[in-house]
C-alpha cells in the first residue's frame, strides 16, 4: 500500500496538520507540517507508521533531505538501528562532499553528502516531509546510488498528487510510500 494504513491514524495526522494559502507567494497552498509537530500524538503516530513499515526491511541508512526530513529520518533511523545520513544544500557541510545537481520548475538546485557516509551495498530510505513533483527525490536518489547504496523506497508524511511526483520515481524503478495526501481547503 502507499499511503498510511490506519485511517483513524492518518486521520489524527491530517488533521495536525494546517494549509496556509498564498505562502510563500500567491497560488500556493502551502502545507505545514510545525503544526504536527506540536501536537506529541499525531507526531508520535507518524514516526511509528514510518518504524512500523521500515522495522524488518534491513534498512542500514535513512538519508534525510534537508530539512524537513532532518525532523522525521532520525528518530526513523533511531528506531529500527540505521545511521542517519543528511542530505544538504551546498556548502552546508564541512569535509568532502559528492553532490548531485537537479532541475526545478524554476531552476536549479543541488544536494550533497558526505564522502564514505554511505557505503556499497547499503540499504537506504529516503525520507522528506512532501514530495510534489520529485526532482529532490530523484536527486537524492541519484546521489545515494552513485555512492553504492540501494533505495529501497522514499518516504514522505505528504504527497500533492495533481503535481505527479508519484509517477517520477515510478519512471525511475523507485516506490513511493506516503501518510496523507495534499490538503488545499486553508486550515482555520
Amino acid at each position: 500500500m502507499s499511503t498510511g494504513d490506519n485511517p483513524d491514524t492518518t486521520g489524527r495526522i491530517k488533521s495536525a496538520l494546517r494549509v496556509i494559502p498564498n505562502f510563500p507567494k500567491p497560488g500556493i497552498m502551502f502545507q505545514d507540517i510545525t503544526t504536527l509537530l506540536l501536537d506529541p500524538k499525531a507526531f508520535k503516530d507518524t514516526i511509528d507508521l514510518f518504524v512500523e513499515r521500515y522495522k524488518h526491511q534491513h534498512i542500514s541508512v535513512i538519508a534525510g533531505i534537508e530539512a524537513r526530513g532532518f525532523i522525521f529520518g532520525p528518530p526513523i533511523a533511531l528506531a529500527i538501528g540505521a545511521k542517519f545520513v543528511p542530505l544538504r544544500k551546498p556548502k552546508k557541510l564541512p569535509g568532502e562532499v559528492i553532490s548531485e545537481k537537479y532541475i526545478l520548475e524554476y531552476g536549479s538546485d543541488c544536494l550533497e553528502m558526505h564522502v564514505g557516509a554511505v557505503e556499497s551495498g547499503d540499504r537506504a530510505l529516503i525520507v522528506d516531509d512532501l514530495i510534489a513533483t520529485g526532482g529532490t527525490l530523484c536527486a537524492a536518489m541519484n546521489l545515494l546510488e552513485r555512492a553504492g547504496a540501494e533505495v529501497v523506497e522514499c518516504a514522505c508524511v505528504i504527497e500533492v498528487p495533481e503535481l505527479k511526483g508519484r509517477e517520477r520515481l515510478r519512471s525511475h524503478g523507485k516506490p513511493l510510500y506516503v501518510l496523507v495526501e495534499s490538503q488545499f481547503e486553508p486550515s482555520s
